[in-house]
């Protein structure tokens, strides 16, 4: 309905609502969600449905990935908080943005597997090298067997070109998906530095929580060294959050 505010939550996010005026007060009761006449569900707000920034109906695939939004909507307080709402932002990005650039996204993610994480082991020191190897490997190999992705491991920093048939998998694959998963997979490949990681969690081979820790493998490394630092620790854990709402997503999407 005309009367319920579009939203961005990635603005607004951006825009982090220090004054009180710049906050949209909640206007409904209940959020649930219901079939909606063109297909898919809607996200109802009292029984209409809410607008994307783009003014299209907030409606999605699934049963699953609608409720996963309306409980965003419905976990919110007196003022609407966009932060606390990265479903409602997946949607929306899908909704309004990929199907205008699903090959652009589809080579970024592709590019990835080009410079993958997973595929750049440490020199040294040993115990590092060989958690690596010993982690990583099983899911360059699944990318190998199950996605037809043979990616090469290499030793130290310097970049090595990766076979371009397996770059051209990636994206094949990436253009296979609907707007939906597309824009989980585009959010999800630069979170973990890994085309390999994303696509596991993508296909519900890997969790989201596992996937992160498999992405910071380093990280992890000098933080038992050297300990943790705090601030550091709370960004480290918005990221998981990010990852894991991601795997609820692909879930939530069937």
């Amino acid at each position: 309905m005309s009367h319920i505010p579009a939203l961005d939550p990635m603005v607004a996010a951006r825009k982090g609502f220090r004054e009180t005026e710049d906050r949209i007060s909640r206007f409904w009761t209940e959020a649930t969600v219901g079939p909606h006449a063109d297909g898919g569900w809607a996200v109802l707000l009292d029984g209409r449905t809410p607008k994307t920034p783009d003014k299209a109906a907030l409606v999605l695939p699934t049963q699953a990935a609608a409720q996963l939004v309306a409980d965003e909507w419905a976990a919110q307080g007196k003022l609407l908080d966009p932060s606390t709402m990265p479903a409602t932002r997946l949607a929306s990005t899908a909704i309004d943005r990929i199907g205008q650039a699903r090959d652009a996204v589809a080579d970024e993610i592709a590019a990835y597997a080009g410079s993958d994480v997973v595929c750049y082991l440490a020199e040294h020191p040993t115990p590092l090298v060989e958690r690596q190897a010993r982690q990583w490997g099983p899911w360059r190999d699944w990318a190998a067997r199950e996605m037809g992705v043979a990616l090469e491991p290499v030793e130290g920093i310097v970049h090595r070109p990766q076979s371009p048939h397996a770059i051209a998998r990636v994206k094949a694959h990436a253009l296979s998906l609907d707007d939906f998963r597309l824009t989980g997979l585009a959010t999800a490949v630069p979170l973990l530095g890994s085309a390999v990681l994303a696509l596991a969690v993508e296909q519900g081979a890997l969790g989201g929580g596992a996937a992160f820790d498999l992405s910071r493998i380093d990280e992890l490394f000098q933080e038992e060294q050297w300990g943790v630092d705090a601030e550091a620790a709370e960004r480290t854990e918005a990221r998981r959050a990010e990852v894991q709402l991601l795997d609820r997503w692909f879930r939530a999407l069937g």
